[in-house]
């Protein structure tokens, strides 16, 4: 049985920025219910915040994921191994859309150098540039 329950899952650009032809993926917010670890199981200590000062809204946590991660580590079954975001309850009652959009773009990006422009030549082809200053061909002038 899992201590994750699904809060709802959005489509996110796979590396957390949108431009043209860029692929897409699932992220999901997966919420640890309050009672999670109230009986002092010590397995769940490891990977999820301090029960006592994460409790709102009847949630311990909420764990962000892409959507095929698998879960389970050699410490824990119910473990994400790579989960981009975990927020307290607390935190995630707190939090505006903006802000955990800002915060799951930035673990989708990791680090990747930002989107800066999109260049549509008239040629049909489409470059996307990045703060790095390199380049990337995105669309030729066949696909337009």
């Amino acid at each position: 049985m899992s201590v994750y329950a699904t809060l709802w899952e959005l489509k996110f650009p796979l590396y957390g920025q949108s431009h043209t032809d860029c692929e897409w993926e699932t992220v999901l917010a997966q919420g640890v219910p309050e009672h999670i670890g109230e009986d002092g199981d010590a397995d769940y200590l490891a990977f999820l915040p301090p029960r006592a000062q994460s409790i709102e809204n009847g949630l311990r946590a909420v764990i962000f994921v892409r959507a095929l991660q698998e879960k389970g580590t050699d410490r824990s079954a119910q473990e994400y191994p790579n989960p981009l975001l975990v927020l307290t309850g607390k935190e995630y009652s707190a939090a505006s859309f903006a802000s955990l959009h800002e915060q799951l773009t930035n673990a989708l990006l990791g680090t990747r150098p930002k989107v800066v422009a999109e260049v549509r030549e008239p040629t049909g082809t489409i470059r996307v540039l990045y703060e790095d200053g390199s380049s990337q061909v995105v669309r030729g002038p066949s696909e337009a």
